[in-house]
C-alpha cells in the first residue's frame, strides 16, 4: 500500500499511521535525502530479521552490506556509539546530510546491530519524513537502500511497490527522487577513512587513506 506524505511538512496524522505500522513489526519504504530506503523499528528483533531476509532475497546476496540505522540527531547517535572529538566536530558540521558514518557501537546499541560486529553505520538524513518518523517512534530505524536485484537504486514509490510490495507493509510516497548513494566515512579508528564517495561532499576532511 502506498501512502502519500508531504516531503517538506509530513502530516502528523499520516506519521501516526506509519508509527502504528512500525510498532506492529511492520516494514516500510520511505524517501531520504539520497535514496528511497526500506526500514523497520531497530528495537524489534523480529522485524529486523524479517528485513534482513527481504534484503537477501531481493538483492540476491547473503553477504550484502549490513543494515544501517537512522537517528534523529547527533546527540541521538551518541547514545549508541563512541564518537571521538574530531569525529564529533566533523559530524556536527555535516549533519543532517547524505552521509553514513561507521562508528564503534556501545553496549546501548540495539542488539540487532551488534551481531558479530563492533561497528555500525549510522545516518541522520536531511529529510523531514524519516526524521519525523524516528522522533515519533522514539527509536532509530534499521535501514537499507531500496534497489532492484541488479543493485540499481529505485527512484520512486511505484517501482518499490512492484518490487517489494509482497513483503513490506507500507510504501511512503514522498515524490520522485534522483537517487545517489550516501558518502560513507569510517570514524571507528583514530583517523577517518573514506569508504565511499557519494552525494555528500568531503572537502576539509583529512583522511588516513584517501579513496583512489
Amino acid at each position: 500500500m502506498i501512502l502519500e506524505v508531504n516531503a517538506e511538512h509530513p502530516q502528523p496524522r499520516k506519521v501516526d499511521r506509519i508509527i502504528q505500522v512500525l510498532k506492529k513489526g511492520g516494514i516500510i519504504a520511505y524517501p531520504t535525502d539520497s535514496v528511497y530506503a526500506i526500514g523497520c523499528d531497530v528495537l524489534n528483533m523480529k522485524a529486523v530479521e524479517r528485513l534482513e531476509r527481504l534484503v537477501s532475497e531481493i538483492k540476491q546476496a547473503p553477504d550484502h552490506a549490513p543494515l544501517s540505522i537512522i537517528c534523529s540527531s547527533l546527540s541521538n547517535i551518541s547514545e549508541y556509539s563512541l564518537i571521538s572529538d574530531y569525529a564529533y566536530r566533523t559530524m556536527r558540521r555535516l549533519l543532517p546530510g547524505p552521509y553514513t558514518f561507521v562508528l564503534e557501537a556501545t553496549k546501548k546499541a540495539p542488539r540487532s546491530m551488534r551481531k558479530q560486529r563492533k561497528t555500525m553505520g549510522i545516518r541522520v538524513p536531511n529529510a523531514a519524513i524519516p526524521l519525523s518518523i524516528v522522533e515519533a517512534l522514539g527509536s532509530p530505524l534499521a535501514t537499507t537502500s531500496a534497489t532492484l536485484a541488479d543493485g540499481e537504486l529505485i527512484p520512486d514509490p511505484w517501482t518499490i511497490e512492484d518490487t517489494y510490495g509482497h513483503a513490506i507493509d507500507l510504501v511512503i510516497d514522498g515524490g520522485y527522487l534522483f537517487p545517489e548513494p550516501t558518502t560513507v566515512i569510517d570514524f571507528s579508528e583514530d583517523l577517518p577513512r573514506l569508504i565511499r564517495q557519494g552525494k555528500g561532499e568531503v572537502e576539509g576532511i583529512e583522511f588516513f587513506e584517501p579513496l583512489l
